[in-house]
């Protein structure tokens, strides 16, 4: 067993990659593709990028109780080359992965934004609102599934879902991969990122896989208190952490640090906005009607970045989404519909200075340390297109 001084220097070797990483990462000459790793990760032969954190010296039994300080992450996907983590970059900035050229998957999760749009319901290439609020992508590669009501179970198989759905990116296989073969920069980007495979359209999922996976944010004021810095808290804020993992409260039972998320299904009852119908969630996925209404916990990482905030971006704020939990089970569940409502969701009678602490405390999940870089060129030659290009048509 190691003891606390080697601990403390292996500890401070991981801190000096994470910063070695961060400086060393820089946009590569024009199409080029990028041969380091993103910050956070360490290049490892035969040319694999590899997660490096603090947490990785923690084990989940180390934990004090419900959301400890010193506790594992989960299991989580690394191992891409610099360059296919680069191809997907460029990819998922370009609106040519789309059908009429005009969004790309930046348009819903854009750095900007939390990684998401700002917007209750994202908008689709034609102007047509999406059904459901776009998820933050920061740690997606912690997920073991992907969407709100849990329907993929890879990366890979994520990134074909906004692909060629009518009202989201609206694009076709046959149409994607003619539009990338035909490009000038692509078939050499591809070659250099898969030398043995080049382009198809699995190296395209894969290429988008290998970026979002490069997603880190574990560098928040919260981990730094985590990792012993206990002035990195103000005591608001360390009483709003001790609030939000109390057995009163119970937010650390879904939204388990320090992924603040424990990748599971969680039927809460939430609002429909504006009138809309019932949306049930993982019941269709399934094919269970006790997951009617089902969704996806959601990490709270950069949540403070990221409002509106639901399925369906029916909480304007985080002040509304914490006065949610405490105004009583089941109080937004339309009349006649019937719920298996999850076991913590209950009545814990919150105090309005309580509601504000824990407000106070999600605040300090923020780290946009390792943000990606936004491409100054894309290969297609099509214009960057932000959080919020398109206008809605209505």
């Amino acid at each position: 067993m190691l003891n606390s001084n080697c601990i403390a220097a292996l500890r401070l070797l991981a801190w000096g990659l994470l910063l070695c990483s961060g400086s060393s990462y820089s946009e590569p000459a024009e199409f080029q593709l990028n041969t380091k790793c993103p910050p956070s990760f360490e290049l490892v032969a035969p040319n694999a990028c590899e997660l490096r954190t603090l947490y990785q010296f923690y084990s989940s039994v180390q934990g004090r109780g419900v959301g400890g300080t010193h506790t594992a992450l989960p299991a989580h996907r690394d191992g891409f080359s610099p360059q296919q983590i680069d191809l997907g970059r460029y990819l998922f900035f370009d609106p040519i992965l789309s059908g009429n050229g005009k969004i790309s998957c930046a348009s819903c999760h854009h750095p900007k934004h939390g990684l998401s749009d700002g917007r209750a319901l994202s908008i689709g290439a034609h102007g047509d609102s999406t059904d459901r609020s776009a998820p933050s992508l920061w740690n997606a590669a912690f997920l073991s599934s992907l969407f709100w009501d849990a329907r993929a179970n890879t990366l890979e198989q994520q990134a074909a879902g906004p692909l060629y759905s009518k009202i989201e990116m609206d694009n076709t296989p046959t149409q994607l991969l003619a539009s990338l073969s035909q490009n000038q920069h692509y078939p050499t980007m591809f070659k250099q990122a898969f030398p043995e495979r080049g382009l198809s359209i699995q190296t395209v999922y894969i290429a988008l896989a290998a970026f979002q996976t490069s997603l880190i944010s574990l560098n928040s004021r919260y981990d730094e208190y985590a990792h012993g810095n206990h002035q990195a808290l103000n005591e608001q804020e360390i009483a709003g952490l001790n609030v939000f993992r109390s057995f009163v409260a119970r937010c650390a039972e879904c939204h388990t640090p320090p992924l603040f998320t424990n990748n599971q299904i969680a039927v809460i009852g939430t609002p429909e906005p504006n009138g809309r119908p019932l949306d049930v969630g993982a019941e269709k996925t399934f094919g269970s009607a006790k997951l009617k209404g089902g969704f996806k916990v959601p990490s709270l990482r950069n949540i403070a970045l990221t409002a509106p905030y639901m399925h369906s971006g029916g909480l304007k704020n985080l002040r509304d989404v914490a006065e949610f939990y405490t105004k009583g089970r089941g109080h937004a569940v339309p009349e006649g519909v019937e719920m298996q409502l999850h076991w913590h969701i209950w009545e814990p009678d919150l105090q309005q200075h309580e509601l504000d602490l824990i407000v106070a405390f999600l605040g300090t999940l923020t780290d946009e340390k390792f943000s990606p870089a936004i491409p100054t060129k894309l290969p297609s030659g099509l214009p960057l297109v932000g959080a919020q290009g398109l206008v809605r048509k209505d």
